[in-house]
C-alpha cells in the first residue's frame, strides 16, 4: 500500500525538523569546545602579586638560649686530719645531714667528743697551732678570726696571746670550751709558779739580813747582805719572766683535729661518708655552694659572644623568669661551660630547681629602644653588595638601599641610605 502524498509532506516535515534540531545541538555543543591553547590561557592563574608586610617600630635584642642543669656551685670533699688525736677518731655527734649548710664558725662535726670547726680558707690545716708558731696558716687563721668578729691583735704570721684569746672567743661562739694546751705545758706553768714564789721568799730574806745588818752597832759592812739582795732580785725577775714565758706557751691552742679550712662557706653538703660511732679515715663529706648554679654548654663561636658578668635569667617551667647572671666561662674539652647564677632565691624555688633542666637566656646585644625593623626576608643584595629592600608604593615597586644593624628573632634593624626614605608602615615586599 502506498503512503497518500498528504502522508508523505508530515514525514518530511518531521525529519526537517529533527535535521534542524540536530544542527541547533551540534552548533551549541561546538561553541564549548576549545583548542588546548585556548583552554589553557583561559585557565592559568592571575599574575602572581607581591606579599608585603609593614615596616615596624619596634626593640630588638639578640640573644642565647639553652638548656642547662642545676646544681650547687663548686663541689669540694671535706677531710680532717686525725693525726693528732690521742683516741680514736670515733664520730661522736653533730652528723650534718644531705642538703643542710654548714657555716663559717660552727661545727660541721664532732670527732671524741670535740668540735671539728669550719672556716673559709684556701690553706688546709696539716698542723697544731700553738703560741709561737708561725707562719702562712697563722696568717690565714688571724685573716678569718678577723673577718668573723674575733679579734686577733695585728694580723701577721705570728700566733701570740690576741691570737689565743681569739681562738678562746671562736669557740665560745660555737658552743664549747676551748681546748687545753698539753699536760706538760700546764705542768711548766705550776713549776714557773712555784720558782717565782721561792724567788719571792728568797728575796724577802735577803731583805730582811739587809735590814738586820743595817741596824747592827756601828757601821758594819753589809756589801755581802745588799749583794744577796740584788741577786735575789734578779732571780725574782728571772723566775718571772720564765712564768710569763710558760703561761704564753700554755696559752689556747688550735688542734689539727678540730678545725677544716673550705674555701668558701657557707655550703651544702651534698655527701656525708660518716656515721655516728664509725671511726674516721680521711673525707668525712661533701659539700658545696650553698648557692644554685645553672650550666650550660656553648660551641666555641657561641662562647665568644659572651663574657662573664652579663645579665641573663632561666625558666621556672610555668612563664615566671629568675633574673642571673653570668658567673664565670670555662673549657670542656670541645666545648664551653657557662655557668649562670640567679640574683636571689627563695626556698620554694631552690626546692623546685634541685637537680632540674631548665631553659637559659643571655642576651647579648639589644636596640637602644625601638628602631625601624624589618622581616629578614624583606632584604636581598643590590648589584654593589648593599643591602636594600622593596617597598611597595602606589602600586609600583621602589628599591630602598639600607644599611642594617642588630638581627634578632627574625628581625632586622634598617636605617635607609642616602637620599631614600624609609618610614614605619611603608610595606616592604617579602615574596611573590
Amino acid at each position: 500500500m502506498t503512503a497518500s502524498p498528504k502522508s508523505r509532506r508530515r514525514v518530511l516535515v518531521g525529519v526537517s525538523a529533527v535535521a534542524t534540531f540536530s544542527l541547533g545541538v551540534g552548533v551549541a555543543a561546538g561553541s564549548r569546545l576549545m583548542s588546548p591553547e585556548d583552554a589553557a590561557a583561559k585557565t592559568a592563574p592571575p599574575k602572581a602579586s607581591q606579599i608585603t608586610v609593614p615596616v615596624e617600630k619596634k626593640a630588638l635584642s639578640s640573644k642565647v638560649v639553652a638548656r642547662g642543669d642545676t646544681s650547687f656551685d663548686g663541689a669540694v670533699n671535706v677531710r680532717v686530719e686525725t693525726s693528732g688525736l690521742q683516741t680514736p677518731a670515733v664520730v661522736t655527734g653533730k652528723v650534718p645531714k644531705v642538703g643542710s649548710t654548714i657555716q663559717a664558725g660552727k661545727a660541721l662535726l664532732e670527732i671524741a667528743g670535740r668540735p671539728v670547726i669550719g672556716l673559709p680558707g684556701v690553706l688546709p690545716m696539716y698542723r697544731t697551732l700553738t703560741p709561737g708558731s708561725k707562719g702562712p696558716d697563722v696568717l690565714q687563721l688571724e685573716q678569718t678570726l678577723d673577718k668573723l668578729g674575733f679579734d686577733p691583735g695585728t694580723v701577721d704570721t705570728k700566733y701570740d696571746s690576741s691570737t689565743a684569746r681569739a681562738v678562746e672567743e671562736l669557740y665560745e661562739s660555737a658552743g664549747y670550751e676551748a681546748p687545753e694546751p698539753d699536760e706538760q705545758l700546764k705542768q711548766a706553768v705550776e713549776g714557773a709558779d712555784k720558782n717565782v714564789d721561792a724567788m719571792k721568799n728568797q728575796l724577802r730574806q735577803a731583805q730582811a739580813a739587809l735590814k738586820q745588818a743595817k741596824a747592827g752597832p756601828g757601821n758594819g759592812d753589809t756589801s755581802v747582805q745588799q749583794g744577796a739582795v740584788d741577786d735575789a732580785e734578779e732571780n725574782l725577775d728571772d723566775a718571772r719572766e720564765a712564768l710569763a714565758e710558760a703561761e704564753f706557751k700554755a696559752g689556747t691552742p688550735l688542734p689539727v683535729s678540730e678545725v677544716v679550712f673550705v674555701k668558701t662557706l657557707p655550703r651544702r653538703v651534698d655527701d656525708v661518708k660518716v656515721e655516728r660511732g664509725g671511726t674516721v679515715n680521711g673525707v668525712v663529706m661533701s659539700v658545696s655552694g650553698a648557692s644554685l648554679v645553672v650550666t650550660v654548654k656553648v660551641d666555641a663561636a657561641t662562647k665568644e659572644r659572651l663574657k662573664v658578668g652579663m645579665p641573663a635569667s632561666f625558666d621556672l617551667g610555668d612563664g615566671s623568669l629568675i633574673a642571673a647572671t653570668v658567673r664565670r666561662i670555662t673549657r670542656n674539652a670541645d666545648q664551653f661551660d657557662v655557668v649562670v647564677a640567679p640574683k636571689t632565691l627563695t626556698a620554694t624555688q631552690l626546692e623546685r630547681l634541685r637537680e632540674a633542666n631548665v631553659r637559659v637566656t643571655i642576651p647579648v646585644k639589644s636596640t637602644n629602644g625601638k628602631v625601624l625593623a624589618v622581616p629578614l626576608a624583606a632584604l636581598s643584595a643590590g648589584s654593589d653588595g648593599g643591602s636594600r629592600v622593596e617597598v611597595l608604593r602606589d602600586g609600583k615597586v621602589e628599591l630602598i638601599p639600607v644599611t642594617v644593624g642588630l638581627s634578632a628573632d627574625g628581625y632586622a634593624q634598617v636605617t635607609a641610605s642616602g637620599d631614600a626614605k624609609l618610614t614605619e608602615g611603608d610595606q616592604v615586599v617579602v615574596g611573590r
